[in-house]
């Protein structure tokens, strides 16, 4: 016999673990020095959300890019959802792994959604603003930036998660019966 289930006492783990990969990647985003852009052709060009270079092997010419408002912007509201991500993270820590918090949980899913609507702003603002900066040629954006749209992802999901929680309360603590997908007769 056959029995598949949805075990949620255990499952109530993975949401902490979705947050800490996606404070792993923002932190991978925000701190790659290898460039977020870099040009199609030559590789002669690169940036990254505090700089850009160009030049060749070893000789390289680089110019910050916190003197432009935009850039500043779009470190300031990167950083400030990987604070609101870290919180969140906390929380969710405190709300799930020793015992089920669940007043705590919806609070954890607005937290998530602004950090979403900070994030998914820098990310739109720094292609467009780049790409008004640097008209010559063609850019590719590279795992660096990908990465920040990963974290935001993930964000996305763990708040949707984290609202719909506090339904299956009582399948997390386990005062319900488990449900099984597939029973053989």
């Amino acid at each position: 016999m056959f029995r598949c289930g949805i075990a949620y006492p255990r499952c109530r783990w993975i949401a902490p673990l979705l947050l800490l990969f996606a404070i792993i990647f923002d932190i991978i985003a925000i701190g790659a020095t290898s460039g977020w852009v870099e040009d199609e052709d030559a590789k002669s060009h690169y940036a990254n959300m505090w700089k850009h270079c160009r030049g060749r092997n070893d000789h390289w010419d680089c110019k910050s890019l916190m003197k432009d408002p935009w850039a500043q912007a779009v470190a300031a509201l990167m950083i400030l959802g990987l604070l609101i991500l870290i919180v969140a993270f906390i929380m969710s820590c405190v709300a799930l792994c020793p015992t089920v918090n669940s007043t705590l949980l919806p609070l954890i899913g607005i937290l998530l959604i602004i950090a979403v609507i900070l994030q998914v702003i820098a990310l739109i603002i720094y292609p467009v603003k780049f790409n008004e900066l640097i008209f010559e040629g063609h850019y590719n954006y590279t795992w660096a930036y990908g990465f920040g749209w990963g974290a935001t992802l993930l964000m996305i999901g763990c708040s949707v998660l984290f609202c719909c929680l506090p339904q299956y309360e009582d399948n997390m603590l386990g005062l319900t019966k488990t449900k099984y997908l597939y029973t053989s007769a």
